[in-house]
């Protein structure tokens, strides 16, 4: 079995127990009844990027193989949120260029705001199209 197809695996199973993760504990956040505010992501999200630090940290002065990597951060992390790839990448950038860092930050939201709100009105154009 090739070293990708390993890694992939990995991010699928990694994947799955973060998905599942993330499905428990919004539910359970969902269900204190603490208003309208999604308490739940917000919960995932920085767990997730706290989390995502501590491992950057790990695996920057240690030696982890690429297949407990790939399981932990692109599977796990990145099931339970994609948030914390997205805040480990803002934060390298603040190390190199405050203005990549920015740009990158803006760019994620905005455009991810953005690409919604065109889905949806693009969703709601073919059903009433069809």
């Amino acid at each position: 079995m090739s070293l990708n197809f390993q890694i992939a695996i990995a991010v699928g199973f990694g994947g799955a127990f973060g998905s599942i993760l993330r499905f428990y504990a919004v539910d359970y956040v969902h269900k204190m009844e603490l208003g309208n505010f999604p308490f739940g992501i917000l919960l995932v999200n920085i767990f997730g990027s706290f989390i995502i630090g501590i491992l950057y940290a790990y695996f920057s002065t240690h030696d982890v193989s690429t297949i407990i990597k790939a399981f932990l951060i692109a599977g796990f992390l990145g099931g339970l949120t994609t948030f914390s790839t997205f805040a480990l990448d803002s934060y390298l950038l603040f190390n190199s260029s405050l203005n990549y860092a920015i740009l990158n930050i803006l760019s994620n939201l905005i455009g991810s705001i953005f690409f919604v709100l065109i889905g949806f009105k693009l969703a709601i154009f073919l059903i009433k199209c069809l």
